[in-house]
């Protein structure tokens, strides 16, 4: 397995100390985020106040930072977040949420890419955006196909020096030296809101058990969820229960059930 660490290994690990994840995520997100972290057995915790969030990454595993609804008093806590988890040495992940559309957005994506984030996440459209590429994203809506995005991907990681996860239909992750695609999911996925924030939120609950090895951990948090996809779409009848079916799914997952239905793919 790549990094000769399985995704079923990691998803153990998370279980037998379940890491506090510190979530700066967008109002619609929260509700969802959260019980996907608790369905799969990290503690999350939403806190974005300037006057706290740094105070508070300093304590958790590991910090997520989504820009979705974003504001002047949430971007000071998210760079006040970001600061304190690099110098706790703790891993912060970042989703670009529609960074192209506003001057505000741009603005606020590139003074948070400067504090080095361990794993940065987003939807194709974004990651060619960020990159410096011209992309056809549409709000927050990808236009753009993962495998179009690739390149971008290995760029934007050697750039920064942080792991790459581009999700799709096909997810591809990279740190710009390796790179792996997962296959799996449900077609289902992209009509339940927030699912994608929620992604971001389980990579960062990885990447906390595996503080050394973020392309290791986004690979193991993607095909968790690529897996409880699949397990969800065959008890659902359409995106109003595909939510709770999945995360029955997640809650359900074991190390070798995951490793077993896990479709991870070297690039």
């Amino acid at each position: 397995m790549l990094d000769q660490t399985s995704p079923g290994t990691l998803l153990s690990e998370l279980r037998k100390q379940p890491p506090l994840v510190h979530c700066i995520t967008n109002f619609v997100a929260m509700n969802i985020a959260a019980n996907v972290l608790l369905a799969t057995g990290a503690s999350p915790a939403m806190v974005h106040a300037q006057e706290e969030a740094g105070e508070f990454a300093a304590i958790a595993g590991a910090l997520t930072v989504n820009i979705g609804t974003l504001s002047s008093g949430w971007l000071g806590g998210m760079e006040a977040a970001a600061v304190a988890a690099r110098q706790s040495g703790r891993p912060w992940v970042l989703d670009p949420v529609a960074h192209y559309a506003t001057s505000f957005r741009r603005t606020a994506v590139g003074r948070l890419l400067e504090l080095g984030p361990a794993v940065i996440r987003g939807n194709a459209s974004e990651i060619i955006a960020l990159a410096g590429g011209a992309s056809r994203g549409q709000g927050v809506d990808s236009r753009d196909g993962v495998e179009q995005a690739e390149e971008s991907a290995r760029l934007l990681a050697r750039a920064h020096g942080a792991t790459v996860a581009v999700t799709g239909v096909v997810d591809f992750v990279t740190d710009g030296e390796r790179a792996a695609r997962i296959e799996g999911g449900s077609a289902l996925m992209p009509q339940v809101t927030a699912l994608g924030c929620s992604l971001t939120c389980l990579v960062g609950a990885f990447t906390a058990v595996r503080p050394d090895a973020p392309f290791a951990a986004a690979v193991a948090a993607l095909a968790t969820f690529a897996v409880a996809g699949e397990m969800a779409a065959g008890k659902a009848n359409g995106p109003g229960s595909f939510s709770p079916a999945f995360l029955d799914a997640l809650a359900a997952l074991d190390a070798s059930l995951l490793d077993r239905d896990a479709k991870v793919f070297a690039a």
